[in-house]
């Protein structure tokens, strides 16, 4: 759950991340490799999706299916 929490923090408000955040996977038992693994991972999806909606990219036709 602690990751989670972490990816929705740095998802919706990243300027709030602080060392306590990363201590808190750490105790959860993440190591630093872990952790940075996370976060780029994370980073990585928001820049994808800003890159896709600030040129107007449509989703495709698969994901209206429900």
């Amino acid at each position: 759950m602690s990751m989670l929490n972490y990816a929705a923090k740095l998802t919706e408000r990243p300027a709030d991340i602080f060392a306590k955040d990363i201590e808190q996977l750490r105790d959860v038992g993440f190591k630093d490799r872990a952790i940075l693994d996370i976060n780029q991972i994370i980073a990585y999806f928001a820049y994808v999706n800003r890159i896709a909606d600030g040129l107007g990219v449509d989703l495709e036709d698969f994901w209206d299916k429900k």
